[in-house]
């Protein structure tokens, strides 16, 4: 053996056109850009899409600390810096090839310009058609395009700051593209930011603000933090890994009844309800992964299941981890280290058993006066052979019935049983698997101003009440407050006749 080596460099065009396909959506590479911003300590990124039919262009300019122009030629290099590098506690960036990568994916020519306070404007620009036509090397070329040095006049309006310029956008702006598809690409960018960066923007220390075309890019909390109708949060778990302490809180969100139809909408996600469910891992603060179960499960792995969806889990891990965690170079994966499984699992499954009874019983029936156990209409039955399930005679309305008929109830208990037999389960299935949604129930689909339906109802069961069996109206009112899914309109409940000792019995 002998200790003869070659050089043998990679050629720049053939090298760059293969980084374009590591699978970067629009919003991913852009959140990839604006990571650079942040960790230069930027308290606003400006994301601007400017069409022009095949000459748009995409551009983000940020306020933080700038760069010198060796700094600057340091940042167009791939690979200059190494994963293995020990980084700043607030850094995003890792391996030091984001800003190229995720650019290079939807464009042909990157131009960067940066200023340090008190310093020129520096700039640098890769062109990969100019590459493919060149020897191989690696030349980064000076300057903007002939052309293009006007779209770097807002960096000049800063004291320092860096801008990034998208031109050639090939990967974009394809056959057939016009200027709606590039205005419903915004405006899925918007909604995929201000996820990525939720956290950031809801405020704190330092303050971040971002905007698209101008206009503040809202962040989406995907928690509900705060809101009142949330039927659960566990309190912050920590745990020291060798790599840092990491932090879990779970979070059970409100059932679609408990949700106005914008909320239920906003919440849902870019993805919808069921795909958004799972983990939430982040680094400083910054959304790596949002939904699903990191592999986790007893047995096999837990898939996205609709009994799921409103789990949700926060998960903060330092950015010494990304080894550990196995994170890629597109921020897009995670897989949690052997040591921690069997605690994450413990945690998952809790908030995963959690979130299937919310769903199950509609957002656990709010209980009646004094905390009583609300009545269903359904109850379930475990058998050996399965799970059935029954009309629960006991319920107001059922009972009132059977007691009316008289000597005639065999015939409606037959009725019932016909009903509970003929429940057509697989189609319920079915169209809660294809619609991502659950049957209407619990008189959803009447107009919350004049839910005549509940009326109606609640009416000929408080006659009944009130007139047959001789209930006081205090009596017929708690009774009602106390049955599913009459718990949900208290206060048609306290419009009832006998309106003061309704208002009453319904306040205690």
């Amino acid at each position: 053996m002998t200790g003869k080596t070659r050089h043998a460099p990679p050629k720049a065009g053939a090298m760059l056109e293969a980084l374009r396909g590591l699978g970067y959506s629009t919003a991913s590479a852009l959140a990839d850009v604006i990571d650079n911003g942040v960790s230069a300590g930027a308290s606003e990124v400006r994301v601007s899409f400017d069409w022009k039919g095949a000459a748009s262009r995409v551009s983000v300019l940020d306020d933080g600390k700038g760069m010198t122009d060796p700094e600057l030629e340091i940042a167009m290099t791939l690979g200059a810096k190494s994963p293995l590098d020990e980084r700043a506690a607030d850094d995003l960036g890792r391996f030091g090839m984001g800003l190229k990568t995720a650019s290079f994916s939807q464009c042909r020519r990157l131009t960067v310009a940066s200023r340090r306070e008190g310093g020129a404007i520096s700039c640098l620009r890769w062109d990969l058609d100019a590459l493919a036509s060149s020897d191989g090397g690696w030349n980064l070329f000076e300057g903007p395009a002939e052309g293009s040095e006007g779209f770097l006049e807002p960096l000049s309006l800063l004291r320092s700051g860096t801008l990034v310029l998208w031109e050639k956008l090939d990967r974009i702006v394809t056959p057939g593209y016009d200027v709606g598809h590039f205005g419903d690409l915004s405006d899925d960018v918007e909604l995929r930011l201000g996820m990525v960066f939720h956290r950031l923007l809801e405020g704190g220390r330092p303050v971040f603000r971002l905007y698209l075309n101008g206009k503040p890019v809202r962040p989406w909390d995907p928690f509900m933090t705060g809101h009142p109708a949330k039927p659960w949060h566990s309190p912050v778990a920590r745990t020291a890994t060798p790599t840092g302490a990491i932090e879990v809180q779970c979070h059970v969100l409100p059932h679609k009844d408990r949700l106005s139809e914008d909320e239920f909408k906003l919440v849902g996600g870019p993805e919808g309800w069921t795909s958004q469910q799972g983990f939430y891992v982040y680094r400083n603060r910054r959304l790596l992964l949002a939904g699903g179960w990191l592999g986790l499960g007893q047995g096999r792995a837990w898939n996205r299941e609709e009994s799921h969806r409103l789990a949700r889990i926060r998960l903060d891990i330092p950015n010494t981890a990304d080894a550990e965690w196995k994170i890629d170079v597109k921020k897009s994966t995670a897989r949690p280290p052997v040591h921690v499984k069997a605690w994450l699992t413990k945690l998952a499954e809790d908030t995963r058993e959690r979130a299937r009874r919310v769903f199950a019983f509609r957002g656990a029936p709010t209980p009646g006066p004094g905390g009583v156990q609300v009545e269903q209409a359904w109850r379930v039955e475990r058998l050996r052979e399965g799970v059935r399930y029954r009309i629960d005679e006991a319920h107001p309305a059922v009972a009132a019935v059977l007691e009316a008929v008289g000597e005639r109830s065999a015939l409606v208990r037959a009725m019932l049983r016909i009903v509970e037999e003929t429940v057509p389960v697989q189609r319920i299935w079915l169209d809660t698997a294809e619609n991502r949604d659950t049957p209407k129930t619990g008189f959803s689909g009447e107009p919350p101003e004049a839910p005549e339906g509940v009326q109606k109802v609640l009416l000929t069961l408080y006659r009944d009440m009130t007139g047959r069996r001789g209930m006081s109206s205090e009596s017929a009112v708690r009774a009602l407050l106390a049955t599913d899914p009459f718990q949900n309109y208290p206060a048609l409940v306290a419009s009832l006749p006998g309106e003061d000792v309704a208002a009453e019995g319904s306040s205690k």
